[in-house]
C-alpha cells in the first residue's frame, strides 16, 4: 500500500482522498470524481484512487460538494471496498450486480 502512495506523492496536483468515518453512522470522503450510483444500500463512488464502493443500511447523501469533490453520507455502514484492476474478477462481478 505504501508503493500506491509514494508514486502518487510526485504528483503535485494530485488532489488528496480521505475516508472519515465517525461512529460507523456518518461518512465524510474527499477525492470524489463522480457518484456512479447509489440507493440505500449501496454507493459507488469514482474516486482519485479508483472506485469505491459504501454497503450499509438506511444510507442517504446527507451532502455533496461537486467542486470540492466532497461527499458526506449517514446510515449504518457495514463496509467500505476499493475495486482496481489487481482485482479484476471481484470488479466485473461486482459490476455486473449493480448493472443488472
Amino acid at each position: 500500500m505504501s508503493q500506491y502512495y509514494e508514486s502518487n506523492a510526485n504528483k503535485p496536483n494530485a488532489q488528496e482522498h480521505d475516508v472519515i468515518m465517525r461512529g460507523r453512522r456518518t461518512l465524510e470522503i474527499s477525492g470524489v470524481k463522480q457518484v456512479e450510483s447509489f440507493d440505500n444500500e449501496e454507493f459507488l463512488l469514482e474516486t482519485v484512487m479508483g472506485f469505491l464502493a459504501i454497503r450499509g443500511q438506511n444510507l442517504q447523501m446527507k451532502n455533496l460538494d461537486v467542486d470540492k469533490g466532497i461527499v458526506s453520507i449517514k446510515g449504518k455502514v457495514f463496509d467500505l471496498v476499493y475495486i482496481d484492476d489487481q482485482h479484476g474478477d471481484k470488479a466485473k462481478g461486482f459490476f455486473s450486480k449493480l448493472f443488472r
